[in-house]
């Protein structure tokens, strides 16, 4: 690999992280403009959240994100990254999400948008607490 293959790579991931931080953080801070922002605007983007049917659409998916955002008793969440790949010009990311005792598993797909990435799709749902979960250390987002 050379050095601008490998270089390209590393700015890719650091900033899909960047852009998967500040999806939680707009969660986190329940801030509905930064949330819109995160999400891609021109591609097709979808969402599951737990418990819920599939949501296909930017209006669709905005309108659950203002619903959950604006409601003050929505849980908390802490976040540890899984991993991160990256297809060209899409991205795959996969996190436990805990919310107090609950832990659950997301995965968030990243397309270029704009020469920026951005979320075309969010899905969550409950899981097992992962075994190695004590023996790798998680990158913590928030």
């Amino acid at each position: 690999m050379s050095d601008d293959t490998e270089t390209r790579q590393r700015a890719d991931i650091q900033a899909l992280l960047r852009a998967h931080a500040a999806f939680y953080e707009a969660f986190a801070t329940r801030d509905f403009a930064a949330m819109q922002a995160i999400w891609a605007t021109r591609l097709p983007i979808a969402c599951i959240h737990p418990g819920w049917g599939a949501l296909v659409g930017r209006e669709a998916v905005m309108t659950s994100w203002r619903t959950i955002l604006a409601n003050p008793s929505s849980p908390r969440l802490a976040v540890d990254l899984i991993d991160v790949t990256v297809y060209d010009s899409t991205a795959r990311i996969l996190a436990y999400e805990r919310i107090n005792d609950a832990v659950l598993i997301a995965t968030n797909l990243l397309a270029r948008e704009d020469g920026a990435w951005r979320i075309v799709h969010h899905q969550s749902g409950p899981t097992p607490p992962p075994t190695e979960y004590a023996t790798v250390p998680p990158h913590r987002l928030n």
